[in-house]
């Protein structure tokens, strides 16, 4: 797939609707369980368990990321688009340096991405390595030191993705999702080295 190109936007009204229209569900058939050793002073395992299929749309009108504008100052955020010739295809949105951001931890020299989504279509063609990349290379500009991701426990292709980036699990909580008790935050980390 070398047909599409990227380009770098800001944030604004319009771009993010446009964004916010390419799908980001997505089928689940597995997820990763915990399993304790000893209540944890053993370890925790993660062990891939089939479940029954079903899909997950993370978009709602809560969470839809074309209401970001009403929530934070965009001003430190971008989006890496992607374009089948005039089609958005894809793309991902990155921040640093933005209050009210509880994955910045308040620090100046991390980044997250916010969101990452590909439309159906365009799925498993190399189109997320790109983008991840060039996300990577605007946290570097910004003289980051790290850039954050989250997911959770029954995105097991995300999960597998995000290693194949070069990202590593730097947490996971069990109870971060007050409206989705049962699924797990993880957060997969990648170091910048310059």
């Amino acid at each position: 797939m070398n047909n599409f190109r990227l380009i770098m936007e800001q944030p604004t009204k319009r771009v993010l609707e446009e964004y916010s229209s390419i799908s980001i569900e997505f089928k689940v058939e597995s997820e990763y369980k915990l399993k304790w050793s000893n209540n944890g002073l053993g370890g925790v395992k993660f062990v891939e368990e089939s479940v029954s299929t079903h899909w997950k749309d993370y978009d709602s009108k809560y969470d839809n990321p074309s209401l970001l504008i009403d929530k934070f100052n965009l001003s430190n955020w971008c989006i890496v688009s992607a374009f089948d010739r005039e089609r958005r295809i894809g793309g991902a949105i990155i921040a640093y340096d933005t209050d009210g951001i509880n994955m910045l931890e308040g620090k100046d020299d991390l980044s997250v991405i916010w969101d990452i989504r590909i439309d159906k279509e365009y799925r498993g063609k190399g189109i997320g390595s790109k983008i991840i990349d060039r996300c990577v290379e605007w946290a570097k500009s910004k003289e980051c030191t790290r850039v954050k991701i989250e997911t959770q426990n029954n995105n097991v292709g995300a999960c597998e993705f995000y290693v194949s980036q070069g990202a590593k699990l730097s947490n996971f909580n069990r109870y971060y999702y007050k409206e989705h008790p049962d699924e797990v935050q993880f957060i997969w980390s990648i170091n910048l080295e310059y």
